[in-house]
Order: C-alpha cells, then sequence, then structure tokens
C-alpha cells in the first residue's frame, strides 16, 4: 500500500492588532510554549519561534493534513484567549487580521530558524514594516499598501 511523504517548511509572521507593542517580556516565552503545543497538537513540528512586543514569527514542518488557514486560525483565537484568561495584557490584546506565510527549502532550516529565534537582535537595525516588506519583496509578493498590517510611524 502507498503511503503520502512531504516535507514543507512555512515561516508564518502575524502582528498585534494594530501594532500595539503588547507582548511583554515577563511573558512572551509562556505565550512562546502555548503556541508551540498549538502548532504540535495540530501535527505539525515547531522548528523556531520568536517574538517581539507588537508580532510574532513561528518556523514549522508543516503537516500537509492541516491547511495553513485554519492553523493560524487556531494559533490566533487560542492565544487571544490565553492572554486574556491568564490577565497578561491590560489592553484588549487580539492578533490582527490577515498573516504572512513563506516556504523554505530543508537546506535553509538553519538560517531561519536562527533568524526567527534572534528577533530581539534582528529588530534593533530594522523596523517590522522593513523587515515585512522586505519578505515580500525576497518572495516577489505582489501586495498593496492597504492590505499590509496597520504600520505606523515607527520611533526607534
Amino acid at each position: 500500500m502507498g503511503n503520502t511523504y512531504s516535507q514543507i517548511y512555512v515561516h508564518l509572521v502575524f502582528a498585534v492588532r494594530n501594532r500595539r507593542g503588547l507582548i511583554h517580556k515577563s511573558w512572551k516565552k509562556d505565550l512562546e510554549k502555548y503556541i508551540t503545543g498549538i502548532v504540535q497538537n495540530n501535527g505539525h513540528k515547531l522548528i523556531a519561534i520568536g517574538s517581539m512586543p507588537d508580532h510574532i514569527h513561528i518556523f514549522i514542518g508543516y503537516n500537509m493534513n492541516q491547511t495553513i488557514p485554519v492553523l493560524v486560525e487556531q494559533i490566533k483565537t487560542s492565544s487571544n484567549q490565553w492572554v486574556k484568561d491568564k490577565g497578561f495584557s491590560m489592553a484588549n490584546f487580539s492578533w490582527q487580521n490577515g498573516y504572512g506565510t513563506f516556504s523554505y527549502s530543508r537546506s535553509q532550516i538553519d538560517t531561519i530558524a536562527n533568524y526567527v529565534r534572534n528577533q530581539e537582535e534582528h529588530h534593533r537595525k530594522k523596523s517590522f514594516k522593513e523587515e515585512y516588506l522586505e519578505i515580500l519583496q525576497k518572495f516577489d509578493v505582489e501586495y498593496q499598501d492597504k492590505y499590509l498590517f496597520d504600520f505606523f510611524e515607527e520611533s526607534d
């Protein structure tokens, strides 16, 4: 009997609603662990996860038995509720609509995993907007500014 085999690596990126810096250092590792559980419970392999106050990167070995939109929706919905239940954010925490998803080859795993894990260092040099636009351009993704994340002028 034949089996189906796949090897797909996916990088997910999404932002906090209105790009508010609500992910606090005191609980970001707990959020990342919680999201890791969601990813793994859905049959995917978490390779790397890295969050900043206003966005998150998740790099996974993708299981084709679940669509990416369903996975992202589960991550967002469940983690929104988890943050609220834990009382981590005094503001109304939620993820912004939309997300980016990008595929990589096996030979790029280490590079992308390090990139995701080292977000704090990376963002000392580049804003999230610069980073995200660079990824879109690298992948030759056509986009309209009005459909991107809500980017506000960044002061840092």
